[in-house]
């Protein structure tokens, strides 16, 4: 699911959740409540949606053939473009509780101009179209065209609307641009049906990745969440860190983490199991802010975690042509890095402030959390092994949804009815109608530079201005990435540069998949930085506290999010890319590195105890956080030292400050048996 969307109808809430921050979401995202009439249209042409994706998937010819790829994917545009103006009304004043007649038409217009491909598209490929369109296929072009710019527009907001139209319209006046960016133009009537009929342009590498992968894995994250499984995750993870010292924040990371890797969203994830964690942190001692600030780190390492990771991830193995679990394998490590760098600020936070753990009567056992939540190991056991072992990305995610709702109806305390199957397909529609509407719109900007070969060009420049050098390049991709990711969804953010920008650092001699996966977390970075935060910004609704105040927690909590993609990029062993041994002591000098940071950052060894306060403290932070880099960055950069000398630096600078901590902490052991006598 894109980040912006947010989780249907529960059938299985959350402890404790509240209707509220469903409502402020559906409120801020401007999407319609469901009549139910309207419900049951959605839940239908969902339905036919999947059932054209398992046909075509499985080839089992329910409908006599077997569909051509353009054709299967003009349905699929057909059936969610006809449903995102149903969907997202038009305007802020639009109502939400029922369709206007504008709407209506719309949908109707989307039917007949996608239609109209769907007929033609063999003829289309076979007369080749693409160079030379008939003038009835020009008409629809342009009708399609700006369907998608409406879609898009509703789904994604202005600013990916007008990115869209300008880059969907470059190849007209690519002449006319200055030099780096000028190139050959096409006239208007050539540019709009090749971005309709080719294979390059709308129904590119966007469209195939949703086709292939994407739709299948959004049913079964719709289908975990509503069967219960946030309910499963949310009572395991309290039942394994909730008694630790700070558990309820802990609690907040392994619940969001195995959520939002499901969901793929960041903003609905922190609603929903933020609704429960953020209140459990204020009552363990957690400011506000850092409530808020944790959830809204925890929420957004989890489009970042294994096994799922989103809509993104999928687009990813389409973009590198790499089986998905390749992506799975690489991704698991700097998430690792990521969330333990938020655990060791919380665990530093928590005993600087002599924070406790949840009470016990309070949280549940993990032995009843795992018996009644078998039904979901058992479907992720399913999930893993089509996935891993039998290389099957394509058609995993539906045998391990057919099974979930199998189980589900065998067992009566989770079995819904013919209601709850209409929700169910209502909020997969929902979720798929506005990422059909997104990858159809970025998927004209990858047809613009497609037509134009801009993005050779690009590669060159960019090259050129970096002087042939990473690090300055990585720079640019950064700051880049974090301003699109700003005004732009997470997925159309990363497809943009790796249009533009993966090219150029894999140019230079970077690993494509680390190169990829950087552009990945960077797109991220702006859900919890000012000054869009939006992460940061939600849970701080459900915190009650400053939106300002808790993106700058998670700014701190999450700063690890920063500085491990320049660790993998320049080090791929850290994604896997290298032998055992080396993967293996470079993962654990990284640890130790991000353990130093994050102790550093919040003046509190785990262990130890407190730093030293003051200007010498500071001076003593200071050199531990130098000491974590050095530990954790890749080596032969910068100063062309190798890892390993590198690590050797770090500890160099660490030991003194660690045992300046252990001084403080055994004068302080000392003085409080003093303080008890005195007072005795």
């Amino acid at each position: 699911m894109t980040e912006r969307e947010a989780t249907g109808p529960r059938a299985d809430p959350l402890p404790g959740q509240a209707a509220a921050p469903q409502d402020q979401l559906r409120d801020q995202l401007r999407q319609r409540v469901l009549p139910t009439p309207l419900r049951w249209f959605v839940a239908l042409v969902t339905l036919v949606a999947i059932f054209f994706a398992v046909n075509q998937l499985f080839n089992l010819r329910l409908i006599g053939v077997t569909l051509l790829d353009p054709q299967y994917l003009y349905i699929l545009a057909l059936l969610f473009l006809c449903m995102t103006f149903l969907l997202f009304p038009a305007h802020r004043n639009a109502p939400l509780d029922h369709v206007p007649w504008y709407d209506i038409a719309l949908s109707l217009a989307a039917v007949v101009v996608v239609g109209y491909f769907v007929a033609t598209s063999e003829r289309a490929l076979m007369l080749g179209w693409e160079y030379s369109a008939p003038v009835t296929a020009f008409y629809f072009s342009v009708a399609f065209w700006l369907l998608i710019l409406e879609g898009a527009r509703r789904t994604g907001g202005w600013v990916i609307f007008f990115v869209i139209l300008f880059f969907s319209l470059y190849p007209t006046f690519a002449d006319r641009m200055p030099g780096p960016i000028s190139s050959f133009p096409s006239p208007f009537y050539d540019t709009v049906v090749f971005h309709v009929v080719s294979s390059e342009s709308a129904l590119g590498i966007p469209m195939r990745a949703f086709g292939q992968l994407v739709i299948g894995f959004i049913l079964f994250g719709a289908t975990l969440q509503f069967t219960g499984g946030g309910r499963f995750f949310n009572d395991l993870a309290f039942a394994l860190v909730g008694r630790f010292r700070g558990g309820a924040a802990k609690v907040a990371i392994f619940a969001s983490g195995f959520m939002g890797s499901m969901s793929g969203s960041v903003i609905s994830n922190v609603l929903t199991t933020g609704t429960v964690t953020i209140p459990a942190m204020k009552r363990a001692g957690f400011s506000p802010r850092y409530a808020a600030g944790t959830e809204a780190c925890a929420s957004t390492g989890g489009v970042l975690m294994p096994p799922v990771m989103g809509a993104t991830a999928f687009i990813m193995a389409s973009f590198l042509g790499r089986p998905y679990a390749e992506i799975v394998l690489a991704a698991a490590i700097p998430s690792i890095l990521y969330y333990f760098g938020i655990f060791v600020q919380l665990d530093a936070y928590a005993g600087r402030n002599k924070l406790k753990g949840m009470p016990a009567a309070e949280l549940p056992t993990v032995r009843h959390t795992l018996r009644t939540g078998w039904p979901y190991i058992v479907v992720f056991a399913v999930l893993i092994f089509f996935m891993m072992v039998r290389r099957q990305e394509t058609i995993a995610p539906f045998y391990a949804t057919a099974l979930l709702l199998l189980i589900n109806q065998i067992l009566p305390e989770k079995r819904f009815d013919l209601q709850g199957f209409v929700r169910l397909l209502a909020n997969v529609g929902r979720a798929l109608s506005e990422l059909v509407a997104l990858l159809l719109g970025v998927g004209l900007v990858v047809g613009a530079f497609s037509a134009t070969g801009l993005a050779g060009t690009l590669v060159n420049d960019l090259v050129f201005l970096a002087g042939n050098a990473a690090l300055p390049l990585l720079l640019m991709g950064a700051i880049t990435a974090f301003i699109f990711g700003m005004g732009m969804t997470v997925t159309a953010c990363y497809i943009f540069l790796a249009v533009v920008l993966a090219p150029a650092l894999i140019r230079v001699g970077l690993d494509p998949l680390a190169v990829h996966l950087f552009i990945l977390y960077w797109g991220m970075v702006s859900f919890i930085t000012p000054p869009v935060a939006l992460g940061a910004f939600a849970a701080a609704t459900v915190a009650g506290t400053s939106p300002m105040g808790a993106s700058l927690a998670s700014v701190r909590l999450g700063s690890i999010i920063y500085l491990v993609p320049f660790f993998f990029v320049l080090n791929p062993a850290l994604i896997g890319q290298g032998t055992p041994v080396e993967v293996l002591v470079v993962f654990i000098t990284a640890l130790m590195g991000v353990f130093f940071i994050g102790s550093a950052l919040q003046g509190y060894v785990t262990g130890l105890g407190p730093m030293r306060e003051g200007v010498a403290g500071f001076a003593v932070k200071t050199s531990l956080f130098i000491a974590g880099l050095f530990f954790a960055s890749p080596g032969y950069v910068g100063l062309g030292l190798g890892h390993l000398h590198m690590s050797a630096i770090g500890l160099a600078l660490a030991v003194p400050a660690l045992l300046d901590t252990w001084r403080i902490a055994d004068r302080n052991r000392e003085s409080t048996p003093a303080k008890d006598d005195a007072r005795a």
